[in-house]
């Protein structure tokens, strides 16, 4: 074995490393820079850039960093001794394998790994019984056991700290863990007993990335988080889907969800709006206002009221309704039709998203119904999806999917924040993106 210098005393210094998960080698260079300033130990040679820049990815970072540990996230399945050949002779120091592989294909890239100088990672991603499969790879004798929640799993809730302390009371191994870590779990995960905290989208997606890595940095050194105090801190569900759709704009949503979800037509009544709440769901008639006042009785406090309206030559709402929705603390009011008094609206500044303006309204009558499925903006919204609108216009998330949704989106926006910092050094989008090799042949 050669990991002696990692304890699992908390005394012990714990290693960062930092997953280089884009597709252009440039870049990666260029982060792998701003991270070793930060204070990043290890850099890990991303499955993406692999797939992209095939072996010379790991040549070039050997090339730039010749000091550096260089972790190569194969992610093997097969032909383990060729792939740990390949990535040995290539300048990396550990190469990392799948869990799920069979045990031949580990056992076969242990012998080569002893042959070319190399350590094995193997990781625990998507592993049946992830305790009991670290078991037997400490028994097969690799050097480091990998506790990874894939970014998919990460966008559906499951956690990679409760698996780390399963895994962390059985085996001795040095254990690394990766998904979703940030500057809090880092430290956590170093309170668990982990040796090397992996860290990808955190850093290298912020504007800043020595400044992120810095901070992680601090947090895994102080210990500042512990269990109870994580505990103390946790929020429900909603809470968290919340948070995550108020700090994301509606394109971040609409590219999560791969273009889908905008409610067509649909625009701000004023500029500088934001709205984020559950959908309570009103099919009307023309110029039937009931339904839509009534909804107000319905909805709680945080709810987004949605309307069909059935015309857009008739109100159903106006200032009136829209004092009563702001005095109960609902979010906000979408319709697919007219509204009206937008002066007075505009001034309290309640948020209204409405596909158009007219001065005239209808009669109460009473017809359509509250918390059915309707369509809206050409979209299907159910009671209880969620409704997110800015200056952009709106989207609508299913609720079975929100959470989900609102991880990738916060994924999306991390990504833009590290390209922008890219342009304003001094490169167009396309060169960033290196867009003329990634042109579909």
């Amino acid at each position: 074995m050669v990991y002696s210098w990692i304890m699992k005393g908390k005394n012990e210094r714990r290693i960062l490393q930092v997953a280089l998960d884009v597709l252009e080698l440039e870049r990666a260079i260029e982060i792998g820079k701003e991270c070793r300033e930060g204070g990043a130990d290890w850099l890990e040679v991303g499955t993406p850039l692999i797939k992209s820049e095939g072996m010379q990815a790991i040549r070039a970072l050997r090339a730039v960093f010749p000091d550096v540990k260089l972790v190569a996230d194969m992610k093997t399945m097969d032909t383990g001794a060729i792939e740990v050949e390949m990535a040995a002779k290539s300048g990396a120091s550990i190469v990392s394998l799948l869990a799920v592989a069979d045990n031949t294909t580990i056992e076969d890239a242990l012998r080569s790994a002893r042959k070319y100088g190399v350590e094995l990672m193997v990781d625990l991603m998507n592993a049946g019984d992830p305790v009991k499969r670290a078991e037997e790879l400490e028994a097969m004798g690799v050097d480091y056991v990998c506790v990874h929640v894939g970014i998919d799993q990460q966008m559906k809730g499951m956690d990679t700290l409760s698996l780390l302390e399963k895994v962390a009371a059985t085996v001795q191994t040095p254990l690394a863990v990766g998904g979703g870590i940030d500057a809090e779990t880092a430290a956590e995960a170093v309170r668990l007993g982990a040796a090397i905290i992996i860290v990808g989208g955190n850093i290298i997606r912020t504007a800043n990335v020595r400044d992120s890595t810095r901070r992680i940095r601090e947090k895994m050194d102080l210990l500042l988080a512990g269990k109870e105090e994580r505990e103390k801190r946790k929020k429900t569900r909603d809470e968290e889907i919340f948070e995550l759709f108020m700090q994301v704009s509606t394109p971040n949503i609409s590219d999560a969800l791969h273009r889908k979800g905008v409610l067509r037509g649909i625009k701000p009544l004023f500029e500088h709006i934001k709205l984020v709440g559950k959908a309570v769901t009103v099919q009307t008639f023309e110029g039937d206002w009931a339904k839509p006042v009534e909804a107000t009785d319905v909805a709680k406090a945080g709810d987004v009221i949605v309307v069909y309206a059935g015309t857009k030559e008739v109100a159903p709402w106006g200032e009136l309704a829209s004092w009563s929705c702001k005095q109960k603390g609902i979010a906000g009011f979408v319709i697919d039709g007219a509204v009206r008094d937008v002066d007075e609206i505009r001034r309290i500044r309640f948020p209204v998203f409405a596909s158009c303006v007219v001065p005239n309204a209808g009669e109460p009558k009473g017809f359509g119904e509250i918390n059915a499925e309707i369509t809206c903006g050409g979209e299907e919204v159910r009671p209880g999806d969620w409704i997110i609108g800015d200056d952009n216009g709106v989207v609508v998330v299913p609720k079975e999917r929100a959470y989900e949704i609102a991880r990738r989106a916060k994924e999306v926006w991390k990504a833009e924040e590290r390209v922008r910092e890219e342009i304003k050094r001094g490169k167009t989008l396309s060169q960033v993106l290196d867009l003329y090799t990634w042109e579909k042949k």
